[in-house]
Order: C-alpha cells, then sequence, then structure tokens
C-alpha cells in the first residue's frame, strides 16, 4: 500500500485523551504522545490541520454565543424641519438611504390617505374639495397610525416636516410618540427666497431645475419649464413667516433635543453634520443599553 507522506496509521486512528477545548495554534502540542497501551508520533502538519479544526470549533462557538446575546440596535425616531427650500427633502433621502429610517411626510401621508379612500383620508377630502384646511385632529390620526405600523416601530422613522405647531406636537405625545432627536435647518431668509423664486419644474420629467444653480440642459427642456404659482417673492415671504412661527412653537417643546444645522451649506456638508449627530445618538443609545445590562 503506498504511503503519504507525513501521515500513517497511528495518526489517523489515535487522538489526545484529554483535549483541551480552549486548544489554538498558540498551544501547538507535543508531536510526541503516549499512553498506557501504546506510544504514536503526530507529524506536524497534522497536527497543524488538527489545531486549526479545534481553534475554529472555538471560534465559531464564541462567535455564536455572542450572536445569540447581543441584542438589536435601538430604533432611531427622529424629527428634521426646515423652511421651504432649505434642502430638507434631500437631507431626508440621505438620511434614509444610510438608516434606513421609514419617511414619513404629512403631506405625502394625506394624498395617500385620500387616494386609497380610508376613513381618515374621506373625512380630509371633504375639506379639501372646499378648499379648507383639513383640521389638525385628522392629519395627527394619520400620522400616528403611520407611526404604529410594524415597519415603524422595527426600523426607525423619519417624521419630515410635522409637527407644525405645538398643539400637533402635544397631540403626538399623548399619543406615546417622543422623539430621539429634533432636526432644524437654518437658512437665511434671503438665500431662501432666491431658491424657490429661481425655481422652475419640468412638466415632463417631473424634475426641479434652478434658473442660476441648477439650469436647465438644453434650450427645449428650458422652453417648457414652468413656475409654481406660489413660488413668487411675495408669496414665498408670507410663507416663510408662517413657518417661522410654527416652528418656534415646536422647538419650545423639543429644546432639549434640537439639534439646529446650517442649511446654506453645501448637501454633503449639511449631511456629514446630520451624520455626526445621529451617530452620536446611537452611541448614547448603546452606552446606555450596555449600562441597562449591566446592573
Amino acid at each position: 500500500m503506498a504511503s503519504w507522506p507525513y501521515l500513517n496509521s497511528s495518526t489517523m486512528l489515535s487522538k489526545p485523551k484529554h483535549p483541551n477545548p480552549s486548544f489554538c495554534l498558540h498551544d501547538f502540542p507535543n508531536p510526541q504522545h503516549s499512553s498506557s497501551s501504546f506510544s504514536f508520533t503526530v507529524s506536524p502538519i497534522a497536527a497543524v490541520n488538527s489545531a486549526t479544526r479545534r481553534c475554529r470549533q472555538t471560534n465559531r462557538r464564541s462567535s455564536l454565543i455572542l450572536a445569540s446575546t447581543e441584542k438589536p440596535r435601538e430604533p432611531l425616531k427622529i424629527m428634521i424641519s426646515g423652511a421651504p427650500a432649505s434642502g430638507k427633502g434631500t437631507q431626508c433621502q440621505l438620511i434614509t438611504s444610510k438608516y434606513d429610517l421609514v419617511h414619513i411626510a404629512a403631506g405625502d401621508l394625506l394624498r395617500a390617505e385620500v387616494e386609497v379612500g380610508s376613513a381618515n383620508g374621506k373625512k380630509a377630502k371633504e375639506y379639501m374639495e372646499k378648499g379648507q384646511l383639513v383640521p389638525d385632529e385628522i392629519v395627527v390620526m394619520m400620522v400616528k397610525d403611520r407611526l404604529s405600523q410594524p415597519d415603524s416601530a422595527e426600523k426607525g422613522w423619519l417624521l419630515d416636516g410635522y409637527p407644525r405647531s405645538s398643539s400637533q406636537a402635544t397631540a403626538l405625545q399623548a399619543f406615546g410618540f417622543h422623539p430621539d432627536l429634533f432636526i432644524l435647518l437654518e437658512v437665511p431668509q434671503e438665500i431662501l427666497v432666491d431658491r424657490v423664486v429661481g425655481r422652475r419644474l419640468d412638466p415632463v420629467t417631473g424634475r426641479i431645475y434652478h434658473l442660476t444653480y441648477s439650469p436647465p440642459e438644453t434650450e427645449e427642456i428650458a422652453a417648457r419649464l414652468t413656475q409654481r404659482f406660489d413660488d413668487t417673492e411675495e408669496r414665498v415671504k408670507l410663507r416663510l413667516q408662517t413657518h417661522n412661527q410654527n416652528v418656534e412653537s415646536v422647538l419650545s417643546m423639543y429644546e432639549d433635543i434640537t439639534v439646529k444645522v446650517d442649511g446654506s451649506l453645501p448637501k454633503e456638508v449639511v449631511f456629514a453634520k446630520i451624520d455626526s449627530a445621529l451617530s452620536d445618538l446611537i452611541h448614547q443609545k448603546k452606552t446606555a443599553t450596555l449600562g441597562t445590562t449591566a446592573t
């Protein structure tokens, strides 16, 4: 029978009587093993292979133990506010993309509820058809129902532009929804007015352009651009005034958890500041969880 180098029958048939469960390569065994019944010689390669297998098994058991005891990250609960043209929409996309939060915007939620004909949507439609504002109690119930969905509870949520008044914030608190962080994008009024007045919509693609900062690529596109009826200097100043009044009332309720970010900076810089605040928040949550577990 052909012999394999460094391998003999005694190596394959025998093993130490009392293997060390924590054995690894740094605990390299003595190649000479003896017992009361017989003696044998372990080749260097066979010893290394045996050590490697035991090391891998030990590491695998340790990984399974860590995985079973490690708690999942507590979901983030974030609110973000910003005036028209503050760049809030862009930041919401960046936040949800990185942190996988459920993005909830009251305006989008309202339109979706009306479209599917839900109970709240039918109530809201009655006011909208009359050209009236939808009462707070209807919108609050829509937001409350969305925040209560399983995906929001499991993944966490980003509440976009809501609440807009102290009464709305109070209603959310009454339902048990308390944010971890309130992000406020601050942009000087003259910059906001410039951003809004120069904004244009392509009705074919739905893309938003700006005559100065993001002009259309071709004359053909430029010719078909439209402007929203309320994207005028006079109207935008009224909207900003209303926004500022609403924000002041909401900030008083979230003062201790508010992070103000300069929204006039490039979007990458703005997101870096938001990202830093969210990373700090996650670290604080982990530290608090570990402290609770230890006690």
